[in-house]
């Protein structure tokens, strides 16, 4: 298992992949480790070079959304926050020099296809965070417009759990909430076009937010990477069929299939898997920030 060996600037948090270090009372450095994690638990055998592409990544689409919502980067050169050369080679592609803010505790994921736990109550409700949805739809089926299935942010360790929107008004209050449903529905719909013309299907996301000292909302965290969208192959995508993804859902597969009951310690992962998941991102990557002649929606 990986931890930052940053020691120059105090661990405020330690998540399951990211390592947040204090620089001083308004800016934090947020370090994406190689740790992995599937159903809550941090895996024991990392997946080298998985940090540094989830941060390009996720810089990539805060660049692309910065003019809708304010984000939580800061304009702080990294050799002015970590001295060390060691460190500093560390951090280099794999952080980020984020403000800091009042975290909403709220995530707002937006689904435009039925997967996931999404399915899951689909199966056994017919519906999903309170949306109830057409009789007779398949796993990986499209809906017939995106719905917006917040949820409450757990501990570390615990298990996040889908909310009605009613619910999220009652933790946030109405106007944020519908803020936040508002910014949360663009990002995703302009996201999924962007993605479908370079052969990938965004098929759901999740955003945190969080409160400056002025109450703006700002996004916070990561955006549209792997570990926290779903990701199919476009051409290949049939509903009925658990699609080809590129996201943690060939790591999910995998440890469904071995003998775990999802409490710590995960198992370790073979070389295999290790090697496909991180080609798996490395060309979700490549694909989702290469330049083309393509206009985008």
């Amino acid at each position: 298992m990986q931890d930052s060996p940053i020691t120059s600037l105090p661990m405020v948090y330690r998540g399951k992949v990211r390592d947040v270090h204090a620089i001083d009372d308004k800016h934090w450095l947020i370090v994406a480790t190689d740790r992995a994690s599937a159903f809550d638990v941090i895996l024991p055998t990392p997946i080298p070079g998985k940090g540094k592409l989830l941060t390009s990544l996720a810089l990539f689409w805060f660049e692309r959304y910065r003019e809708l919502v304010p984000n939580h980067l800061a304009a702080i050169p990294l050799d002015d926050v970590l001295s060390d050369p060691a460190e500093r080679d560390y951090a280099r592609g794999r952080s980020m020099i984020v403000k800091r803010l009042a975290p909403l505790p709220v995530e707002a994921v937006v689904r435009g296809y039925i997967a996931g736990s999404g399915w899951k109550d689909y199966v056994s409700t017919g519906a999903v965070c309170g949306y109830t949805l057409p009789s007779g739809l398949q796993l990986a089926d499209a809906l017939s417009e995106p719905v917006f299935t917040p949820a409450t942010k757990a501990e570390l360790g615990d298990h996040d759990e889908n909310i009605t929107l009613d619910q999220m008004i009652a933790i946030v209050g109405r106007q944020r909430a519908t803020q936040i449903e508002r910014v949360s529905r663009e990002i995703y719909t302009d996201a999924h076009g962007y993605a479908k013309q370079r052969g990938i299907i965004l098929a759901d996301t999740k955003f945190e937010f969080g409160t400056d000292a002025n109450g703006e909302l700002v996004l916070m965290d990561e955006i549209l990477t792997p570990d926290s969208s779903r990701y199919w192959e476009a051409e290949t995508w049939t509903p009925g069929t658990s699609p080809a993804s590129y996201d943690k859902q060939y790591l999910r597969d995998w440890l469904e299939q071995q003998d775990w009951d999802k409490s710590p310690p995960g198992p370790l992962l073979p070389d295999s898997i290790v090697d496909g998941t991180i080609e798996r991102y490395r060309e979700a990557v490549a694909r989702l920030t290469a330049d083309t002649d393509t206009t985008d929606p």
